[in-house]
């Protein structure tokens, strides 16, 4: 997105939103994140006009009303209280703080012994969304890029040793009355995982799921998403794309459909920009939310996906 030089008109989104669905507040603050909105009053968020924060705005606010609640947008000149320099700063001050952010996670991930070529990309895409709503002048990008430029470097070196530790490619047949092993705490990539496990390549699938710190693989188990796992982000894939891929079952367009949305939603990015994503989402944290238990995350989140499969499925037939 350009950057904007003095901007004389702002667009402000007024909205009220109603009490349930709870999600739609967590919703829609994402949604404002994401354009790089900063708020002026309390539910009263700006952005400066352009051909492409206009257009975004009344997506957002079509969503709203939509859901049952209120939005208004109005284009708005400051002459008392707030000048354009002072909201300059309030935008600034944002895209310094999602830079700074990316620096931490960088160092962090600098510090670590082995890092994966997926982590450094989800931390690219985080400093090109950052620079895509850089409206003005905040200067924090330089940090996000040598930090970016520094984890290139720490893959490039580790390369040949990672090459030596990937897991072993393994045959369908391998597959078989397997225990699966995944981390606690299940949410998106691992349920969607689960289910297109039992479902599709080990019928007989035991799932275990541990603490990742601690956990010491045993040769019979085969684990998915997580470090060193013989299923994971292979590349840009997330942990559902590899196991559809490496499971020769790419040739099935409703798995393929949910794939998308697993994607999307998992590597936090709009590749595909399905229109069930969205509640697709709101579904699984509400299985989240509802239990803590991650046999019965997989149980419920298993019985949604049965649904949205047979959707898919009728839709490509």
């Amino acid at each position: 997105m350009k950057a904007v030089d003095t901007p004389t008109t702002w667009l402000l989104l007024l909205h009220q939103l109603p009490a349930k669905p709870a999600y739609l507040r967590v919703k829609t603050a994402r949604s404002l994140e994401q354009l790089g909105a900063v708020p002026i009053k309390n539910a009263v968020h700006a952005l400066p006009r352009t051909s492409e924060t206009a257009p975004a705005y009344e997506k957002l606010r079509t969503e709203i009303i939509r859901a049952g609640g209120e939005a208004l947008i109005c284009e708005a000149h400051f002459v008392a209280g707030l000048s354009d320099i002072e909201i300059r700063a309030l935008f600034d001050k944002a895209r310094d703080a999602d830079y700074e952010s990316i620096v931490r996670d960088g160092r962090r991930l600098l510090q670590r012994k082995k890092i994966t070529q997926a982590e450094v990309q989800r931390l690219s895409r985080r400093r090109s969304e950052t620079m895509g709503i850089n409206f003005f002048s905040a200067h924090g990008r330089q940090g996000a890029d040598d930090v970016l430029v520094d984890l290139e470097r720490k893959l490039r070196q580790h390369a040949d040793v990672s090459r030596a530790e990937a897991p072993p490619r393994l045959a369908r047949a391998d597959l078989k009355s397997r225990v699966w092993v995944t981390r606690r705490h299940v949410h998106i990539d691992r349920i969607a995982s689960a289910w297109l496990i039992r479902r599709f390549i080990d019928p007989a699938a035991v799932f275990k799921f541990v603490d990742a710190k601690t956990y010491k693989p045993r040769r019979t188990d085969l684990r998915f998403d997580m470090a060193n796992a013989e299923f994971t982000h292979e590349g840009n894939d997330c942990t559902f794309e590899t196991l559809i891929r490496r499971g020769e079952l790419s040739g099935d367009d409703a798995l393929r459909a949910i794939a998308e949305i697993i994607h999307d939603l998992d590597v936090d990015e709009g590749k595909f920009g399905r229109p069930e994503a969205a509640g697709f989402e709101a579904m699984i944290s509400g299985v989240c939310a509802s239990t803590s238990k991650d046999q019965e995350r997989v149980a419920l989140g298993s019985a949604a996906l049965d649904q949205f499969y047979t959707h898919f499925e009728n839709k490509t037939t």
